[in-house]
């Protein structure tokens, strides 16, 4: 799925035009990256956590070279699932064989 897609079924489930479904889904999305860009936890619940979470230093390695290459400490973002998309993926599991 992508943010289209998304556009698409905001338009389809209300009456509102393409263009302000585009600005709602728009402003959504600049919410949620302003409230992480500041470290904020995000709960959508019934889906899930979004979390910002410190990374450590770490090596990795270049695949081509095999050269060691230091990674550098910086923040990830973390999904939680909630119990309601965590209990679909366990449904679909044994579909997906």
């Amino acid at each position: 799925m992508i943010k289209l897609d998304i556009v698409n079924a905001v338009v389809g489930r209300t009456n509102i035009s393409r263009t302000k479904a585009e600005q709602a889904v728009e402003t959504i999305f600049e919410s949620l990256k302003g409230a992480l860009g500041r470290g904020q936890r995000i709960e959508l619940r019934k889906f899930g956590v979004f979390s910002v979470k410190p990374r450590k230093t770490g090596i990795g390695r270049n695949p081509r070279t095999g050269e060691e290459v230091s990674i550098p400490p910086g923040k990830a973002v973390r999904f939680k699932p909630g119990k309601e998309l965590q209990g679909l993926a366990d449904t679909t599991a044994g579909v997906a064989k």
